[in-house]
């Protein structure tokens, strides 16, 4: 995509930014000559993108659940790399579990990340692009959102808080310049995908589909590279995209067949 976004020389921030998808989007932008600040709790997984992406990441640790500690984080990032024109929202954390066997504490924590995480990262940035008149927002949300999923009702309900919350500020900011859209990832091939994987053959259980889990598999027949979407978000956070807002883009092989 180098070369056809026109988005050399903005300033983006990107949340979840230490590993997969949301690492993935970091060294995606940071290729279209963004100056990327990175954010994650995760110091050592903020240390090996910057080396990967030779310093053209700037790493910024914090917790996005603490709005306060956020807030600073984005006053240094303008201060130190200037106005932001891209905010992207990708921490995301899993616990696995049926509902009746789903922990107080774990449900607690899928929301703080999730969705209020969001709500802060969102919100802070969004403030200060309103002034400006210009500025993209991406929620990186999940196909689970959409359809219902065993064992996965806390991940599943927080990511549809955070897409619905991203859908109503980008009707509120429409006519201000700023977007707001979302990218729904599949299955794809992280961390947290992994560790879903209890036996050997996880990827090819995941494409075939389960019925017994009421799941139909992807029909593209892949698992996608966390790069699949990021390459979604920086067309979404690029001119390319100036007319699209509250839109939803589902990058998952066709698994949730457009429900």
């Amino acid at each position: 995509m180098a070369g056809v976004t026109g988005l050399s020389g903005r300033i983006a921030l990107v949340t979840g930014a230490a590993r997969g998808i949301g690492a993935a989007i970091a060294e995606a932008l940071a290729r279209e000559g963004v100056a990327v600040a990175a954010v994650d709790i995760d110091v050592d997984g903020l240390k090996e993108v910057v080396d990967r992406t030779g310093g053209a990441v700037v790493p910024f640790p914090v917790d996005v659940t603490d709005q306060q500690a956020f807030a600073r984080v984005v006053d240094e990032v303008e201060r130190d790399l200037g106005p932001l024109d891209i905010g992207v929202s990708a921490a995301g954390v899993l616990h696995p579990a049926s509902v009746g066997a789903t922990r107080a504490e774990d449900w607690a924590r899928t929301f703080a990340v999730n969705s209020t995480g969001v709500f802060f990262v969102l919100r802070e940035i969004s403030r200060r692009m309103v002034q400006r008149g210009r500025g993209a927002l991406v929620t990186v949300g999940s196909n689970a959102a959409g359809v219902p999923r065993t064992g996965m009702a806390a991940y599943a309900a927080s990511k549809a808080a955070a897409t619905m919350l991203t859908r109503c500020l980008g009707l509120e900011l429409a006519g201000s310049g700023v977007r707001c859209n979302i990218v729904s990832p599949g299955s794809t091939d992280t961390a947290m995908q992994r560790a879903l994987w209890t036996d050997g053959n996880g990827p090819e259980r995941v494409i075939a589909g389960d019925p017994a889990q009421f799941r139909v598999g992807i029909p593209l027949r892949r698992i996608a590279d966390p790069a699949d979407v990021a390459d979604a978000v920086v067309f979404l956070a690029s001119d390319q995209a100036r007319h699209i807002t509250m839109q939803n883009l589902y990058v998952d092989g066709g698994a949730t067949l457009c429900a």
